[in-house]
């Protein structure tokens, strides 16, 4: 089915599971969550995905293993609410080859996130793990100018590089005066833009989510090279 925007009971659904966040009141909307939240996310990913094939092959938006569980992980945590209150998905380079929510780490991507009034859309690698940030930091060291103009190239849209996880000087191993130490010093390398609930009821959501996620596919690129995932030319 093509994808025809939310409707407000996704937001109406929303705001009621984050009142009674509790396995009772799901359940008793389960049927809610798949028509109107499950099913709209799937329809959105069938409808990037093509447009994907073009723009960047080797990123895949698979509708079953794209979407993000709506039950959290609540092993290690004080809050032993068992529903996220928003839903999402991460679309990640096909070299991966498992689900999308188990290697949101591995490599660079595109994510779709929506909860009312806090939904957005975001590119890049959050926080990656020791190994992979020593390869960006190579990469950095090695092209901080092909790694600029993919910045630039996405700044109207996006604006700067998200400055959350920024260490106070170089890291061990490279020069104050190192031509990349600004971007060195970072440890996450995301970039994001606010979607609007009007936003969210567009039919033609998945045209303008490809024309936001073309102006980032050099960023992710640059990076998933650099973490050994290159392009391609074609599915």
């Amino acid at each position: 089915m093509a994808f025809t925007g939310f409707r407000p009971a996704a937001f109406e659904f929303f705001r009621g599971l984050k009142r009674n966040n509790r396995r009772e009141w799901f359940e008793a909307r389960r049927e809610v969550y798949e028509t109107e939240v499950r099913g709209p996310l799937r329809e959105l990913l069938e409808e990037l995905d093509v447009r994907l094939a073009t723009m960047a092959p080797e990123l895949v938006a698979d509708p079953k293993a794209s979407v993000f569980r709506i039950h959290r992980d609540i092993r290690f945590s004080k809050d032993k609410s068992p529903y996220k209150t928003n839903a999402g998905f991460w679309i990640n380079h096909r070299g991966l080859g498992r689900s999308a929510a188990a290697v949101v780490h591995g490599g660079a991507g595109l994510y779709f996130h929506f909860e009312p009034r806090a939904s957005m859309i975001a590119a890049g690698i959050w926080m990656p793990p020791p190994v992979a940030l020593a390869r960006i930091r190579r990469a950095l060291a090695a092209d901080s100018r092909g790694f600029e103009g993919t910045l630039r190239r996405m700044r109207r849209q996006f604006g700067a590089l998200s400055d959350e996880a920024v260490l106070r000087r170089v890291p061990r191993g490279y020069e104050p005066d190192h031509p990349a130490a600004a971007w060195l010093r970072y440890r996450s390398f995301t970039v994001s833009r606010p979607l609007t609930g009007a936003d969210l009821k567009r039919r033609d959501l998945p045209d303008r989510l490809a024309r936001s996620y073309t102006a980032v596919v050099p960023f992710v690129r640059w990076l998933n090279t650099a973490l050994g995932f290159p392009p391609a030319l074609r599915r």
